[in-house]
């Protein structure tokens, strides 16, 4: 399958080199300069990746982010200053995949771009999952609560999956991570605590009723019956 990503960056340069060994290695590329322009290309077609850079003038990369989520849950690389650990955590917390520090080989990415994607399509093998009133499909990644569609964005996904596979399971949130897939990337108990918090408010789990995802102080989250 023929695999379409959309390049978000202002250095044409950098967009070229990146099209051309891409394109070399089956792997159709949209090219946008900017965030607003990478978004407007968003809403008009679908990708099955976006690579967005953070440092851009006008739109910076993190805000597109956060616009970017607001509409769609595309698989997204962030490309960061090398060893800027800030813009890595924040746009892990604001829904990014994953992230790869400039400079970088095109390789690189081409492999990052496959990890990414091969997590979006693990765990096939059971198609439907359920419990609490949830239920998640690990092939086509439809999720449904009370029977209505949610739309999540890739990590919140596979945060609720592992959830789901592991019902009255506690689990520390670095195990969460990493039962996720994501054990190749390093993230803060915080950023953890805010997928959580995100996914949370799209299965409508508040205080005012019995939670769904619980939190156990001082050890992690647990997927509960729905009716403790």
């Amino acid at each position: 399958m023929t695999l379409h990503i959309l390049l978000i960056d202002d250095d044409t340069r950098l967009r070229s080199l990146l099209s051309e060994y891409l394109g070399e290695n089956g792997v159709v590329c949209s090219e946008a300069k900017g965030g607003s322009e990478g978004l407007s290309l968003i809403r008009k077609q679908s990708f099955d990746a976006v690579v967005l850079d953070i440092m851009m003038p006008v739109m910076d990369g993190l805000t597109a982010l956060k616009n970017i989520r607001e509409i769609s849950g595309v698989p997204v690389i962030m490309l960061t200053a090398k060893g800027d650990e800030t813009d890595r955590v924040v746009g892990l917390e604001l829904g990014a995949d994953d992230y790869m520090g400039k400079p970088f080989s095109p390789r690189e990415l081409l492999a990052r771009i496959r990890a990414v994607l091969r997590r979006g399509s693990a765990n096939s093998g059971a198609m439907w999952l359920r419990g609490a009133n949830v239920e998640l499909n690990t092939e086509s990644r439809e999720v449904r609560f009370g029977g209505q569609a949610v739309e999540l964005t890739a990590i919140e996904f596979d945060l609720l999956r592992t959830l789901l596979e592991r019902p009255g399971r506690v689990l520390s949130r670095q195990t969460l991570w990493r039962l996720a897939g994501r054990e190749d990337t390093t993230v803060s108990e915080r950023a953890v605590d805010v997928h959580i918090s995100h996914l949370r408010k799209k299965l409508l789990d508040h205080e005012r009723s019995p939670r769904l995802i619980q939190t156990v102080r001082g050890v992690g989250y647990v997927l509960s019956g729905g009716d403790q």
